[in-house]
């Protein structure tokens, strides 16, 4: 042996013992995606790794899609932004485009993503709130006024209502004079992950998937330059997912689109050099970096495998990301600046091609122009500024970053066949196996920062005893639904009914009759002007608006939850409950609006359930009066409401006086989720009994609620007693 091997020898030998003396739990730290982290990598630890000898630029894309990455051209800044009504959103794309960025991303409402029209009963909280309001080709000509589509890059995040949005957006490029060959970008079209995590979906699967491969085929002859769709995992990390699931089923998504895009037809690289992906980046600096490194290498080598490619492009994954808005938080919001800097750096490091910072204050309610402004500058700074567009994938040869690459490839690939063997993503979904995998992460995630053992910083340690109030933007959503419905009374007066009639039942008979392509046809309806919610409305009637039955992860929260001792506040409320109703606290967990983010509600209703809560959880997409009906024929105790849409102000204040109307205001009401502080006193105003914003431990809200509900025993005990004696 050498000296200098010796000496190498003798380094680890006291190395390890330094480790051992600082008493480190086995040495590895296991994260959540199973992987186990040492606390020393050396050349030793890449010795058998393939992937090392790959270039940026050439199969396996490991290394980037293009050889010459960001030296050749930096990311793209693509803020994803809408607001209320197609007049201020075309306002702050302008001034964004004049301030840097470089393409558009429009957020659509909550009633565009479900095919409703602004005028629709069940939409009235939710129009305008959490991005703009799209009813007709005429809101899609002012979205876009003075920007030349042919020049411009324009992604829209749009799933359920796909059809209709796509086709305005078509004809809105049509009456400015460009040819649909011309127009570039992205439709997201990714309905699979909306069965998973996001609920805006509104046919079933299958017939959901039918519109997914007409989407594609038409793009793909007439629109070489779009992206005819964006397999999406950001939202299932967002929802809870570990990295390796968000890996594993963003990629079994993608080959399943392939798949149903096949057997239209279509051969695979004719259309498969225009899929593009959309990943979260959250605050695992160093594994979200190699995330991207290896969902290029999986991409490339199951579409290699399964597809036989002969275009390398079709192996070639490019990808848009978003910095994480479950990693922000309300305490201390101007540390969400930092945690959203780290994030875009790590998206950048894995050579994303695109990239959106969120801003600050999103934790609490949407952006000021304020909070936009900076979360822009965050990129144009890292571009300008660090250097790291110097060089291609500077992270490369890392002894660490390397092998978590290795890791995450090994573990998606897992996942990846064990959906193959289901059948396919399609199967897998309505089996509802990813959904149930993505919600227990959630829950052992939530229980291990309720626990402190995973560090917040702000809001389970290093907390602040002041808090600085922050300007929230705030939507008068009356003032829009009322604009937004003279518009629509204008277009059906001045259209022409019978042309519209005739196009919708074109649609319809070609839905019913599986022919013909739905894009292409609701083109036509657009033209003539028919509405978002007219066409989604012509396909519901053949297809039916889907609906699942919500299901409640057990024996989880609790055992994932480390320190036992939290829960002793909770059992004492819990037992002082049982001893005045002689029952356990009753809890019914309502999603009031459109807003199909249920994983607040969820993991509540998961970790109540643990607790020792009679837990039931409504249907998603609920009417207050549908919510009151439902918690009044359970007999519960509380209704809990989740809210993180901004219809707060709306939707609860008219839960509360429909149980008022069916004299059941004994029944409390509690709510969460992203709820600004300005709005507390509102909500307490109109009658709720306790508000727990984000970062608000499980436990701590537990036995808040019980307390509460046992006060409101005693107190209708008493009033009782007290109207007898009086008789």
């Amino acid at each position: 042996m050498t000296d200098e091997n010796s000496n190498l020898e003798n380094w680890k030998r006291n190395a390890l013992k330094e480790l051992k003396k600082q008493d480190i739990d086995g040495i590895f730290i296991e994260t959540p995606e199973g992987i186990n982290i040492k606390p020393l990598y050396t050349s030793e630890d890449i010795k058998n790794i393939q992937h090392l000898n790959s270039y940026p630029g050439a199969e396996p894309f490991l290394r980037g899609p293009k050889a010459t990455m960001y030296t050749g051209r930096p990311w793209t800044i693509r803020q994803y932004a809408g607001f209320s009504t197609a007049k201020e959103s075309n306002q702050f794309y302008k001034k964004n485009l004049a301030s840097g960025q470089k393409g558009l991303s429009v957020a659509f409402d909550l009633a565009t993503h479900r095919g409703y029209d602004s005028d629709h009963e069940r939409v009235h909280g939710d129009v305008g709130k959490a991005g703009v309001a799209i009813d007709s080709v005429e809101d899609m000509k002012i979205l876009f006024d003075g920007i030349p589509l042919d020049k411009m890059s324009v992604s829209m995040t749009m799933n359920g209502a796909v059809l209709p949005v796509l086709a305005g957006y078509i004809v809105a490029a049509e009456e400015q004079g460009v040819d649909v060959s011309e127009l570039s970008g992205t439709i997201q079209n990714d309905i699979l992950k909306e069965f998973m995590v996001r609920n805006t979906y509104i046919y079933p699967p299958e017939p959901s998937m039918k519109i997914v491969s007409d989407i594609i085929n038409y793009t793909s002859k007439k629109m070489p330059k779009f992206n005819s769709i964006s397999i999406s995992g950001y939202h299932m990390q967002e929802a809870g997912a570990s990295l390796v699931q968000e890996l594993a089923f963003t990629i079994a998504d993608g080959i399943e689109y392939i798949r149903a895009a096949t057997k239209t037809g279509l051969l695979v690289d004719d259309f498969a050099p225009r899929l593009s992906f959309f990943f979260a980046i959250g605050m695992n600096f160093f594994m979200e970096a190699a995330k991207l490194r290896a969902a290029r290498y999986l991409w490339s080598v199951w579409t290699k495998k399964l597809f036989n490619c002969n275009d390398p492009k079709s192996q070639m994954l490019r990808t848009h990301c978003q910095t994480s808005g479950a990693s922000l938080q309300e305490q201390d919001p101007y540390n969400n600046i930092i945690r959203t800097t780290i994030e875009a750096l790590a998206a950048t490091l894995g050579g994303t091609q695109s990239l959106h910072t969120n801003s600050f204050d999103e934790a609490i309610g949407l952006p000021t122009d304020f909070s936009a402004k900076i979360a822009r500058n965050t990129q144009l700074i890292l571009q300008n500024e660090t250097g790291i567009a110097d060089t291609v994938d500077p992270l490369a040869g890392s002894y660490f970053v390397e092998n978590l690459t290795k890791e995450l490839i090994e573990k998606a690939n897992e996942l990846i066949e064990k959906i193959e063997e289901m059948g396919g993503m399609t199967v897998a979904v309505i089996e509802g196996f990813p959904k149930s995998e993505i919600e227990t992460s959630a829950t052992k995630r939530q229980a291990k920062i309720d626990s402190g053992e995973q560090v917040i910083v702000g809001v389970n340690k290093f907390k602040s005893e002041q808090q600085d109030p922050i300007d929230v933007l705030d939507i008068d959503n009356n003032a829009v639904r009322d604009e937004q419905i003279k518009k629509l009374k204008k277009i059906k007066t001045l259209r022409n009914s019978d042309q519209v009639y005739h196009a919708l039942n074109n649609l319809k008979k070609a839905a019913k009759e599986n022919s013909g392509n739905l894009l292409d046809l609701t083109i036509i309806a657009m033209r003539g002007r028919a509405t978002v919610g007219e066409v989604s409305y012509a396909l519901e009637e053949v297809y039916g608006r889907y609906g699942v039955k919500q299901e409640i992860v057990k024996n989880v929260y609790k055992n994932s939850y480390t320190n036992k001792n939290d829960f002793i506040e909770v059992d004492k409320a819990l037992d002082n409950f049982k001893n005045i109703a002689g029952e356990s606290p009753k809890i019914f967990m309502a999603k009031l609006g459109q807003d199909g983010h249920d994983r607040g509600a969820k993991v509540i209703a998961s970790a109540f359930t643990d607790i020792g809560f009679n837990v039931e959880i409504g249907t998603l997409f609920q009417t207050p009066t549908e919510a009151v009906e439902m918690a009044i024929n359970l007999g519960v105790h509380v209704i809990g409401v989740s809210s993180l849409a901004a219809g707060h102000k709306t939707l609860i204040p008219e839960l509360i006086d429909e149980l008022k109307k069916r004299q059941a205001d004994d029944i409390l009401v509690v709510c969460g989720g992203v709820i600004p502080a300005q709005d507390y006193n509102f909500l307490y105003d109109a009658g709720v009994s306790a508000i727990f914003g984000p970062g608000t431990s499980i436990p701590f809200a537990a036995s808040t609620t019980i307390n509460k509900a046992s006060a409101q025993l005693i107190r209708m005990h008493n009033y009782r007693k007290s109207r007898t004696n009086n008789n």
